[in-house]
C-alpha cells in the first residue's frame, strides 16, 4: 500500500484516510483499522503492546500500519489519539482506570459477580455511547422513521432482539412496519418491495450477517434511506447509511452485551413517539394492555 501524499496531521484527517483506504487494506490492516476507530480512547492511553494483545495482532504490525500511512512509527500516530482524548473526553481515562482497577481487585468470584461485572461494564459502554452519538443524527433518524410510508427493519443473529424491539414499539405507535424475518428464506424477496418513500432500519454487528449486508447495499442502490446501527464506521453498513449510529462492542465476556444498542433503539422510538404525539416533554409508548 502506497504512502499518502500528505500524512494526516489530526485525528479527523487520519480517520478519513483510514476510511478511504480500508477496502484496499490487507485483512490484518483492516482489523487494526477497526480497532483504532472503535477504541480511540483506549488507543490514546495504552502502550502498543497492550493494544496489540487486545487486538490479537503482533505489535510490529501496528508499527508497519502507522508507517504505511506516512508516520515514522506507531507512537507518532498515537499522538493524534492522545490530542483528541485531551479535548474530546477528558473524563474517560479516569473512568477507564477506575473500572480496570475495580475489576482486577474484586474478591467476589460467585455467580452473582458475573451479573455485577456485566452491569458495571454496560454502564461504561452506555457512557461511551453518549459521547459518540450526535443529537443531530437522532433527530434526522427520527424524522426519517416518522415520515416513512413503511418502515422495514432487519437484524439477524445477535441483532435480532434489537430489530424485534423496534418492530414492536413502532407498531404500537401506529407505524406500518415490516420485519424482514429470515424465516423461510424470504427476507431478500420481501425487501424488494421497498420504495424510496420508505425507510430501512438495519442492525448488524461483527460478524455481519451476509443477507443483511446484501439487503442494505440493494436498498442504497434503490435510493431508499437507511438508518443503520452497527459497531464501527468501517462496518459494511456504513457506506450505505443515511444515518449511522456507531455502537462499538467490547469483548469482555463470552457474549457481547446488547445493553447499548437496546438503549439506542428505545431512544429512537421515544423520539418518534414525540413526533407522532406532538409531545416533546412526555411522549408515551402504548402497551397492548392499554388498548
Amino acid at each position: 500500500m502506497l504512502k499518502p501524499e500528505k500524512t494526516p496531521e489530526n485525528y479527523e484527517e487520519l480517520i478519513r484516510l483510514i476510511h478511504e483506504r480500508h477496502d484496499q487494506m490487507s485483512k490484518t490492516y483492516q482489523r487494526i483499522s477497526v480497532y483504532l476507530t472503535q477504541n480511540p480512547n483506549e488507543v490514546a492511553v495504552n502502550a502498543v503492546n497492550t493494544i496489540a494483545a487486545r487486538c490479537g495482532i503482533h505489535a510490529s504490525s501496528f508499527v508497519r500500519f502507522a508507517q504505511s500511512l506516512g508516520y515514522n512509527g506507531f507512537k507518532e500516530l498515537q499522538g493524534l489519539f492522545q490530542k483528541r482524548l485531551a479535548t474530546a473526553a477528558p473524563g474517560f481515562d479516569a473512568r477507564r482506570r477506575a473500572l480496570d482497577s475495580e475489576m482486577l481487585h474484586r474478591e467476589d468470584r460467585s455467580e452473582y459477580s458475573f451479573l455485577r461485572d456485566l452491569v458495571v461494564r454496560d454502564i461504561a459502554s452506555l457512557q461511551d455511547m453518549l459521547e459518540r452519538i450526535s443529537p443531530n443524527d437522532i433527530a434526522t433518524a427520527a424524522d426519517l422513521i416518522d415520515g416513512a410510508q413503511t418502515i422495514y427493519i432487519i437484524g439477524q443473529l445477535r441483532s435480532a432482539p434489537v430489530a424485534d424491539l423496534l418492530r414492536y414499539v413502532l407498531t404500537m405507535l401506529g407505524k406500518r412496519c415490516v420485519l424482514l424475518d429470515p424465516g423461510g428464506g424470504l427476507a431478500t424477496h420481501m425487501a424488494r418491495a421497498m420504495r424510496p418513500n420508505d425507510v430501512l432500519i438495519a442492525i448488524s454487528f461483527r460478524f455481519y450477517a451476509t443477507e443483511v449486508v446484501n439487503i442494505v447495499e440493494a436498498a442504497k442502490e434503490a435510493e431508499i434511506p437507511i438508518v443503520a446501527i452497527s459497531d464501527s464506521t468501517l462496518s459494511p453498513l456504513a457506506k450505505s447509511a443515511r444515518v449511522l449510529f456507531e455502537v462499538p462492542e467490547h469483548d469482555y465476556t463470552f457474549s457481547r452485551s446488547l445493553a447499548a444498542p437496546m438503549c439506542l433503539a428505545q431512544a429512537l422510538t421515544i423520539a418518534v413517539a414525540a413526533r407522532v404525539q406532538n409531545d416533546s416533554t412526555a411522549p408515551r409508548i402504548p402497551t397492548v394492555t392499554a388498548l
